[in-house]
């Protein structure tokens, strides 16, 4: 079984929405300014979207620890 496409894209999205959040938080929390802390997000939200687009569907290719489903004839 593989994902669509966008699938992966939505969830790079998602991922990247809390990712973001995160970020915003911790570079606040280390620089003291809110100007420089959604700075540091808005950059960040674009490069790992992509990397993580790009990450998802390299795993999409590797068959390790996937199982084959099968399906019997009804009867």
């Amino acid at each position: 079984m593989k994902d669509k496409r966008s699938r992966s894209l939505l969830k790079a999205i998602s991922w990247r929405i809390t990712g973001t959040i995160d970020t915003i938080v911790i570079s606040y929390l280390i620089t003291g300014q809110a100007r420089w802390a959604f700075s540091i997000g808005f950059v960040e939200l674009f490069t790992k979207v992509f990397l993580y687009f790009v990450h998802e569907r390299a795993w999409d290719r590797v068959a390790f620890g996937r199982i084959k489903l099968t399906t019997t004839p009804a009867s």
